[in-house]
């Protein structure tokens, strides 16, 4: 090959790899895509194949290397810039104080100095070295002196870049480290060990430990098959060289790095006090069951960098100006004792498992849910199985995986093929995962249907719990929702736990529950898709009981939010003589089958579409779409091309960069305020205009 063929093969790799590190900084740091997959795997295919031409041209920052290097015989040792330190624990408030108590003593600034609380990711921390904004090395912590060099394998992850952007304020420096961890989303945790078990290999424990094997792969090709991600959080500079940083607390730190193009975690906050880092540590426990990845704590830092050398380390291993807020832990590994099932109010057949007691976030679990037949195939649980187990915050124990390594001779799990409560043969339709009872006098259906009736969510009745339920059906009292209606004090005071007073106040909450809206009453019959937004949706487009009878499938599918899934099974109820019999029944009882909608006299919202995300300062997001559906407006939950404006709040998540691509308009509480005072301001003008013209 010529020397001008062999420069244009350069000049085109150096475009290429360009244009596909600046594809990974959009994909990976700002979660804004902005060239399709396929025009990206064509340009790394046309990269590949210029440097196998012209290996000379490699380069340490290609992006082929995310693809995974020849396996390693083994990892080199390789010691850090300066020590990685590790973190001391706090586990409640008063430790916490302690911290600070004793940061005080050295450094009287400390009190008013302000923290910088983010989120512990459960993962394994490593430390990357830059020399001139390109990637050269990658490390474990090891022992915080020396760690394993597992550089091929940290280069397959596509949220580390091969080469800084140099397009801030502040040059990168000629050498540094950047520390922060590597961690595995929880659903690609998932879906790695429903790979492996359908491969008959073992499944990890948790994504903590799948992240550490992950890392100390010596094929690095098995790594960059695995769903690892990463977060940095710290800038460590070569100490023998002359270099600083225009950083003044960590907030400016992680600034910097998401200049740089390192993904850093967004949520985080920078607060005044240590009484409002609880309040955001609280708020976090809370909220991590919805995060796709584990953390088990807050890492509360003193802000002022300055401080921080003051400050200094306990026994050259913890830092005094930071500490980890230590979370109750939410996973535990214990024994599946019985796999059994129930049967819910839709007739779907619910599997659960029965646990050997553990103590998990602080409290006893014995029984934790597995979802369905399918769930438990794909995960190969067994009887008498050692399996990890996960609650978080308030959400059901759910059984995470089977640890197989400890598996001896379980029988795999054969499902029923019969319903526990009447022997029907159960049924499995060919769209869904769940499989039903199709008996609607089952009394299983019965049983939970009328709990759910009963429920907060429905029509609310207090008093009238699983138990006085279950003594009512047994006794023959009540056999459907209607007969609640017909209760007595008498019919109460033979049932355990009844007396007068109670008889009285459980019929007086009965007759309570006859004024609640439509959409209340229709979510509580318990229809299979029916949701109580779906009800809302429902109720307020027909009305009520009559316009729906009226209505046809097509006309209920026609609304809104309302899908063919949901008008099909909402038809095929109301295609049951015995359901408008039930209906007619609880009528006749007084029930009501209106909907009330409350709208305000005039409506400068009519016509417009919203979304609300983040937190918004005086409204919550049910008064937020409260608000703008009194006047006339209609809140959806996702942005699209359909949506007028996005009303944002504090951490609005990704609604709000889609807002921005879209080009949506966005709103704070304020504004949306003043746009509804504006709007109506102009058609009290349109219409003052009219009647003008009316009179001339």
């Amino acid at each position: 090959m010529t020397d001008r063929e062999t420069t244009a093969a350069e000049r085109r790799a150096e475009e290429l790899r360009r244009a596909l590190n600046d594809a990974n900084y959009w994909y990976y740091v700002r979660d804004q895509p902005r060239i399709p997959d396929a025009e990206y795997d064509v340009m790394m295919r046309e990269l590949k194949e210029i440097e196998r031409a012209h290996p000379e041209l490699a380069r340490p920052d290609s992006p082929t290397l995310r693809v995974g290097a020849e396996p390693a015989d083994q990892f080199e040792k390789v010691r850090h810039l300066a020590p990685m330190l590790s973190l001391d624990n706090a586990f409640d408030p008063e430790e916490l104080r302690g911290w600070q108590r004793r940061n005080a003593r050295i450094a009287a600034e400390v009190e008013d100095a302000g923290y910088v609380a983010e989120l512990k990711i459960d993962g394994a921390a490593v430390a990357l070295l830059y020399e001139d904004g390109v990637l050269v090395r990658g490390a474990t912590r090891g022992n915080g002196l020396i760690g394993e060099g597992v550089t091929a394998n940290l280069r397959t992850i596509g949220a580390i870049p091969l080469r800084l952007r140099d397009e801030g304020e502040v040059p990168i420096p000629p050498r540094m480290e950047v520390r922060g961890e590597v961690y595995m989303t929880l659903s690609g945790f998932e879906r790695l060990n429903e790979r492996r078990a359908a491969e008959g290999l073992p499944t990890f424990a948790n994504p903590r430990n799948a992240t550490a094997g992950s890392l100390r792969q010596l094929d690095p090709r098995v790594t960059a098959g695995r769903p690892l991600h990463f977060y940095g959080f710290q800038i460590q500079l070569d100490p023998e060289l002359d270099t600083t940083l225009p950083v003044r607390n960590q907030a400016d730190v992680l600034e910097l790095l998401a200049a740089w193009g390192i993904p850093v975690n967004p949520h985080r906050r920078l607060c005044d006090s240590l009484e409002e880092v609880l309040a955001y540590a609280e708020q976090a426990e809370q909220d991590r069951a919805r995060l796709d990845y584990e953390i088990d704590g807050v890492v509360v830092k003193v802000a002022p960098v300055a401080l921080w050398e003051e400050l200094g380390v306990v026994g050259e291993r913890e830092p005094r100006w930071a500490i980890a807020y230590k979370f109750a832990p939410d996973l535990a590994t214990t024994r599946l004792l019985h796999i059994r099932v129930n049967v819910g109010r839709t007739g779907a057949i619910n599997p659960y498992a029965v646990l050997e007691p553990v103590e998990i976030g602080g409290a006893m679990v014995k029984l934790a849910t597995l979802h369905n037949f399918e769930d438990i195939a794909r995960k190969d649980l067994r009887e008498n199985d050692m399996v990890l187990v996960k609650r978080a915050g308030d959400v059901i124990p759910q059984v995470v995986a089977p640890l197989t390594e400890e598996r001896t001779d379980q029988e795999r799990y054969e499902p029923p093929t019969e319903c526990p409560a009447c022997r029907t043969p159960l049924e499995h339709p060919p769209d869904e995962v769940m499989v039903y009872c199709p008996n609607t006098s089952c009394p299983g259906r019965i049983y939970w249907g009328i709990v759910h009736f009963v429920s907060r969510g429905a029509m609310d009745i207090r008093g009238l719990g699983e138990r006085t339920v279950q003594q009512l059906l047994d006794r023959g009292q009540v056999r459907d929702f209607a007969d609640l209606y017909d209760l007595e004090e008498s019919d109460l005071l033979g049932l355990e736990g009844f007396a007068e007073i109670s008889a009285r106040k459980l019929v007086q909450s009965i007759d309570e529950a006859r004024a609640r809206p439509f959409s209340r009453l229709l979510f509580a019959l318990g229809i299979r898709h029916v949701g109580a937004n779906a009800a809302k949706l429902i109720a307020r487009a027909f009305g009520g009981v009559d316009g729906l009878l009226a209505a046809s499938r097509d006309d209920i599918a026609a609304i809104h939010g309302i899908g063919d899934t949901t008008a099909d099974a909402l038809a095929a109820f109301l295609a049951e003589p015995r359901n408008i019999t039930l209906l007619d029944r609880l009528r006749a009882a007084g029930v009501n089958v209106v909907e009330p909608v409350e709208r305000a006299e005039r409506q400068p919202f009519a016509g417009l579409t919203f979304v609300v995300t983040g937190t918004l300062p005086s409204l919550s997001r049910k008064d937020a779409k409260t608000f703008i559906e009194r006047l006339g407006g209609r809140v959806t939950g996702s942005v699209s091309g359909s949506t007028d404006y996005v009303v944002l709040g504090e951490e609005p998540g990704s609604k709000a960069e889609r807002a921005r691509e879209l080009g949506v308009p966005t709103l704070s509480e304020d504004e949306l305020r003043r746009l509804a005072e504006e709007r109506d301001a102009t058609a009290s003008d349109i219409e003052a205009e009219a009647r003008e013209d009316s009179t001339a």
